[in-house]
């Protein structure tokens, strides 16, 4: 089946098998590695990308299901070699270890942090609980998306009082 796709800006056009999962099509086709196979049922979040700005698991949607979406990978979010604030908050907070896990709790914090640019610690937590860690025991996730909020509301154009 024929698609075409814009991914981190690009826009991009293929034919692929109706069966292929969008996290393979990202890694495989594309080579964009960043977003990781975990589970591939959906458990773990490590395959965490935005359609559309929505954060989905990419390894439940097919890529024919992709057609003409807008995907946002972990390597979309850097800008000019420096990083997303949220991907400094997990360098910066340590909320990474092993770093399976990171892409897809980027991802799902960024999406977090576009709806709520000042979440509560139980809001973060809530927002990432489709994401599994088997290294950091989440404070320092948590810490991180606290980080990459300040980091963000200060960085913010400040509202006018007009």
């Amino acid at each position: 089946m024929h698609i075409t796709v814009t991914v981190n800006g690009q826009t991009y056009t293929h034919d692929v098998e109706p069966r292929l999962l969008l996290v393979h099509y990202l890694r495989d086709v594309l080579r964009l590695t960043g977003t990781h196979v975990g589970c591939e049922t959906s458990l773990c979040g490590a395959c965490t990308v935005l359609m559309n700005g929505a954060a989905v698991k990419s390894c439940t949607v097919l890529a024919v299901q992709a057609d003409g979406a807008e995907i946002t990978t972990i390597e979309g979010l850097a800008k000019d070699g420096q990083l997303h604030p949220v991907q400094e908050g997990f360098w910066e907070e340590h909320g990474l270890q092993c770093g399976f896990c990171t892409p897809g709790m980027i991802m799902a914090s960024y999406q977090l942090l576009q709806r709520n640019p000042n979440p509560s610690d139980a809001e973060i937590r809530h927002a990432l609980e489709g994401n599994l860690c088997r290294c950091t025991g989440y404070q320092h996730i948590v810490n991180a998306v606290r980080y990459a909020a300040e980091k963000m509301r200060q960085s913010a154009p400040a509202a006018s009082g007009t």
